[in-house]
């Protein structure tokens, strides 16, 4: 009987012991564990995010009210007093430009703070004249704005419908002239002859003994060049920049050889590229004049008209 209850203490023993309870982990527990950044890490960026709307929206209704253009406005004032205005205008690189227009525009900035001066309205206010390429408005501190223009430069004469205006190397209209302003300038004509302008110098580029020469150029059936050169002859050239190119070349080295212009050559034509046309002119037929010698009497011109 003492062997028994011996055995059965341990049982008991083991029976009265408490149970370990386990804490399962969370979902945030787990993401925190898995992402580098600590958990006093994630709540700092979160403070400062929310700081930072916090501004972005105190911004946002500080401008609905015009706090920031008033505070400019005060800073632009501070800086007239001290002397950073606008006193003096240097303007530079007219010719052809119209300097009412471009003075009309600068000088309204006269007398205004150096910060309230928009340089880029200006700049795009300027480049709207046809004359004008290009232009840097800069200020120079304390007092002076200067304006340095770069004008288009008239390379032909384009001629529509009776009216010619001068044009530049890429076909910007400049100004209407008159025929008797055209000058030494190539004339140009022929629907959309304009927008060839760039096509028609490359062209020319491609026999410069010739470039100097040619008076003008029509641009006939929207597709090809008739050019007119000073000594009165026409040479029509194929379609296409490579064949018209190459037919000048040609033109050219048969003008070198056999002196072509100012004879009595009117028209070349170089459309076919196996053979050249040439068209002389017309010889008018010499008329010969009797003069007497002895001048007719008035009542023997009076009998005639009666006869």
């Amino acid at each position: 009987m003492k062997t028994t209850s011996a055995r059965k203490a341990p049982a008991k023993a083991r029976k009265a012991a408490p149970r370990k309870t386990v804490r399962q982990a969370s979902i945030i527990d787990r993401l925190f564990r898995i992402l580098p950044f600590t958990e006093e890490d994630i709540q700092r960026a979160l403070t400062w995010t929310l700081l930072t709307i916090g501004l972005l929206i105190a911004c946002v209704i500080a401008n609905w009210f015009g706090v920031p253009q008033a505070a400019y406005r005060q800073y632009a004032q501070f800086a007239a007093n001290v002397g950073f205005e606008v006193k003096r205008v240097e303007i530079t690189g007219m010719d052809r430009v119209d300097q009412l227009k471009v003075y009309d525009i600068v000088l309204a900035e006269k007398d205004r703070a150096m910060p309230l001066v928009d340089i880029d309205k200006i700049r795009s206010d300027l480049i709207n004249y046809g004359w004008i390429k290009d232009v840097r408005v800069t200020r120079r501190l304390p007092d002076t704005l200067v304006v340095d223009i770069i004008e288009r430069k008239p390379t032909a004469v384009w001629q529509r419908g009776g009216i010619y205006s001068l044009i530049d190397d890429q076909g910007v209209e400049l100004e209407k002239i008159g025929v008797t302003e055209v000058g030494k300038l190539p004339v140009i004509n022929g629907e959309g002859a304009d927008r060839q302008v760039v096509a028609l110098g490359k062209l020319l580029d491609s026999a410069q003994s010739l470039k100097d020469q040619v008076a003008g150029a029509s641009w006939v059936g929207n597709r090809r060049w008739d050019l007119r050169f000073k000594t009165g002859e026409t040479l029509s050239l194929p379609e296409g920049d490579v064949l018209a190119a190459q037919a000048l070349v040609n033109f050219t080295r048969m003008d070198g050889v056999h002196r072509l212009l100012g004879r009595d050559i009117i028209h070349f034509d170089l459309r076919d590229p196996d053979r050249a046309y040439m068209r002389r002119a017309a010889k008018e037929p010499v008329v010969e004049i009797e003069v007497d010698e002895e001048k007719p009497t008035s009542n023997a011109g009076s009998s005639g008209v009666a006869a």
